[in-house]
Order: structure tokens, then sequence, then C-alpha cells
């Protein structure tokens, strides 16, 4: 399962953050996870939940968005969210020649700290 080494390296990230932040603690994380990415959102939040345990994140609430895939066609211009579906063809010209612009990505999104006065 390679969510446990994704948690890993996000763990670090909010780590870095807070410190620079001199936040006490991490009370949500806020993160986006392509339709695409190859990342499975519930395994995700198996590893966080795992992983989030005496952290700064011990009692953070992880939110997953779940980002649609979106195209662009190369031959008409147009950007389409395509929602969950698969296909690459142009729904206004039937065009194949399309490029995937959204949904293959996994990125964290926002950070709550809780901070001394």
């Amino acid at each position: 399962m390679h969510e446990f080494s994704i948690v890993s390296s996000l763990m670090s990230i909010i780590e870095d953050y807070a410190r620079r932040h001199n936040a006490k603690a991490v009370s949500k994380v806020v993160v986006g996870v392509g339709r695409l990415s190859g990342v499975e959102p519930d395994l995700l939040k198996i590893a966080f939940d795992t992983f989030k345990e005496k952290t700064i994140c011990e009692n953070a609430e992880l939110v997953i968005e779940v980002e649609n895939i979106a195209i662009r066609c190369r031959d008409c211009g147009r950007e389409t969210d395509m929602g969950e579906r698969l296909s690459r063809k142009c729904p206004h010209c039937g065009s194949l020649n399309t490029e995937i612009i959204r949904g293959q990505d996994m990125f964290l999104k926002s950070l709550e700290f809780e901070i001394d006065d």
C-alpha cells in the first residue's frame, strides 16, 4: 500500500510548515486527490490516522477532496470537466487530440494550525 509512504512524506511537509509558523498543533489537513492519481482515499485516511499518533497532527481532521478529471482539446481548445469518466474524447468536437489537465495529482491544499497567542 503506497499510501503509507505518501502519508509519511505528507507528514514531513506538514511538520515543516508547522515549525515555520510556530504552531503547537495542526487541527485540519485538506488534500486534493485526483481520480487518476492512483491514491485510494480510504487507504489514505487509514494511513493518516495511523501516522498522526503522537505527532503535531494527533488531533487533526483529514479532509480529502476528490478532484475530477478534466481535459483540454488541442483541436477546439475547450476545457471540459469529465467528472468520473475516463474518456479522453472531446465531448464538443469528438477529437481524441486531448490532454488531461486535472485529476492526476495529489496535493496539499490547506492546513489549519493552533498557535499560542
